[in-house]
């Protein structure tokens, strides 16, 4: 029992990492980008050429799928993303869908669409036991990562300058234009960033989850899921969701293999239903 709640809180730290991104787009920025799982493919894929073709650590590849996929974050932000920012809903997310299919399309002609694997290094392979707790290695290892970025980007977000100049951007782009705030400086850099952390979160997911030109369809659902349940107005939202669904989820396919993904869905429209606004989200707040 305790194996499968230690598994669970790896898998929703993971899901955390990946949707995280989204959640500052969505929440903070107010754009509905459903190409986030792309980024997310990305980093995995810089991951698997750097260590498979190369022979690049599997942890110098952890920063440099983060640092390449935010640079792509970057330029299509500034050529692409920004000109929908006031365009409504529903364009946003028939054009990021679009980008999802030319993604997998252009994954799939350069990759092949076989599943990509890794080979992790010694010290990330196997388990240890704790008190009779299974304890995965790798496991752990996305754990203090995950826990790690959680903090810091809550700190970045609630305590430091930039955080202010961007939710006063988002509040009121005009005034804070006034106030000497480069607008456009901040959402390209916070673009980037949330696309830097699906790119990690790919890359630490690479061996966990599977890679294959598919996995930004496969696991939009996780991400909205996330985001939905969790509410847009912080980060401890979708973090507090993504460790409770990734409980659910694990202990769910061990205990009930036959239900499937039933049980995640489960627990998203009875938390839904109990708060519709999400777990940390204000009421009346989006």
């Amino acid at each position: 029992m305790l194996t499968i709640l230690f598994d669970g809180i790896a898998y929703g730290m993971l899901l955390f990492v990946l949707a995280c991104g989204l959640s500052i787009t969505l929440g903070l920025m107010n754009f509905v980008n459903l190409a986030h799982g792309a980024f997310a493919m990305a980093g995995g894929y810089v991951t698997v050429i750097l260590m498979n073709r190369y022979g690049v650590s599997f942890y110098l590849c952890l920063p440099a799928a983060f640092v390449a996929t935010a640079l792509i974050g970057a330029a299509l932000e500034v050529t692409l993303y920004r000109r929908l920012y006031r365009a409504s809903h529903l364009d946003q997310v028939l054009f990021s869908i679009g980008l999802v299919f030319m993604a997998i399309a252009a994954a799939d002609y350069f990759m092949g669409g076989q599943q990509q694997l890794i080979n992790l290094p010694d010290e990330l392979r196997g388990r240890f036991d704790v008190f009779g707790i299974g304890i995965g290695r790798s496991r752990l290892f996305v754990i203090v990562i995950c826990a790690i970025l959680a903090v810091a980007l809550q700190l970045a977000l609630t305590r430091t300058r930039f955080g202010s100049q961007l939710r006063a951007a988002v509040d009121d782009g005009r005034v804070a234009r006034g106030l000497g705030i480069n607008v456009s400086t901040i959402f390209v850099l916070t673009f980037a960033l949330g696309s830097g952390l699906a790119g990690l979160g790919g890359a630490l997911g690479a061996d966990m989850l599977g890679l294959d030109p598919n996995f930004p369809l496969k696991f939009l659902i996780y991400f909205m899921i996330v985001v939905t349940v969790g509410g847009t107005s912080s980060i401890t939202g979708p973090f507090i969701a993504a460790l409770l669904l990734g409980i659910a989820d694990v202990a769910g396919k061990y205990y009930l293999p036959q239900a499937g993904a039933f049980i995640i869905y489960a627990v998203m429209i009875l938390v839904l239903i109990l708060r519709p606004n999400g777990l940390f989200t204000r009421e009346g707040g989006r």
